[in-house]
């Protein structure tokens, strides 16, 4: 798909939202040679000192970009609760749209999306990073040569303090911390929900257990487990809280031939056999790397116009499992995704 250089500096593209992913975002597309890139924010402690450092043209509001500006593509990174509303807006504009992980906090308005984006023929994509990391891409590809042999069980983790996410942002205005913003560690930690159904594929049912572990000042839950059956036997658990003090990730997928384990901290994987040493992969890797390749995809899409949108599809679907822990958890029951 990224064999041809995307031509950057002919697209025009808005970013809403100037908080920390935003900023990088922004920052990546000029290093990638965008050239018409303006911010629209209604915080303007946030936007001026963006507007400032990159150049950019600026706007307290999104409709107003929207008229204005008149971006080829929009960059949705507001909180979750404005994703599907702004993205529809957008693509009515006549942009292609890369949303900000997780797609939403709630399933009204993503069928829309999905019609209105076959409608119009336009690109959308949805934001998980994690699938541009090397240690995950290495275990797509040790999943897809079979060489752990039929999968049994996985766990994923994901742990980190959550006034460490963002050091300079008092972290009870975070849209993490705030329920009526889309928050909460099941949604902002979806990337492992994502990337399991992406390496094992599509749930059955799961049960979750979730709530406020810590002391932190939030109105979400800060720490959840979720254990999913997925459809091919396999099941799956999923560790996630910004409640530890240290921070924490890797995934660990058995299968009946050999064990593969990722360690983020360590950039490595390890694929472990029943007998013989375990063969160690090791890979560069600087976290920006991951934001740059998946605009270098969502651009290559844009620019070839790849319209299919498997990445909104799949997103739904993470969210749908993300909102099925939530009930879960409050509920205290199973949920099914058998129909």
């Amino acid at each position: 798909m990224n064999a041809v250089p995307v031509p950057f500096a002919q697209y025009s593209v808005l970013v809403a939202g100037a908080g920390s992913i935003g900023r990088r975002h922004m920052a990546n597309l000029r290093q990638l040679g965008t050239r018409r890139l303006a911010v629209t924010d209604p915080d303007a402690s946030r936007l001026q000192p963006i507007v400032n450092e990159l150049g950019l043209q600026g706007f307290a509001n999104f409709e107003e970009a929207l008229c204005t500006f008149k971006p080829d593509v929009v960059l949705v990174c507001t909180p979750p609760v404005y994703h599907v509303e702004q993205a529809l807006r957008a693509l009515r504009s006549g942009a292609d749209v890369f949303i900000e992980k997780p797609l939403s906090n709630r399933l009204d308005g993503v069928g829309s999306l999905q019609v209105e984006a076959a409608k119009l023929r336009r690109v959308v994509h949805v934001g998980y990073n994690l699938r541009f990391n090397p240690g995950i891409q290495t275990l797509k590809r040790l999943v897809e040569e079979g060489v752990a042999g039929r999968f049994l069980w996985a766990r994923a983790e994901v742990a980190q303090y959550l006034p460490d996410w963002r050091p300079w942002q008092d972290y009870r205005q975070s849209y993490t911390a705030r329920r009526e913003l889309g928050g909460g560690i099941i949604l902002d930690a979806s990337h492992e929900i994502d990337y399991i159904l992406w390496l094992l594929g599509p749930p059955r049912e799961l049960t979750c257990m979730a709530g406020q572990v810590s002391g932190l000042e939030t109105n979400v839950e800060d720490c959840a487990t979720i254990l999913i059956r997925l459809r091919s036997g396999a099941q799956a658990d999923v560790h996630m809280d910004f409640a530890q003090r240290t921070a924490s990730r890797s995934c660990v997928l058995a299968g009946d031939r050999a064990r593969l384990e990722w360690n983020h901290a360590r950039n490595q994987v390890e694929v472990i056999r029943p007998e013989g040493p375990p063969e160690i992969i090791n890979y560069d890797f600087e976290p920006n790397q991951m934001y740059l390749a998946e605009l270098e995809n969502f651009f290559s899409c844009v620019h070839n116009r790849v319209t299919s949108n498997h990445s909104l599809a799949e997103s739904e679907l993470t969210l749908t499992v993300a909102l099925a822990a939530l009930t879960s958890a409050s509920e205290q029951k199973w949920v099914s995704f058998e129909r």
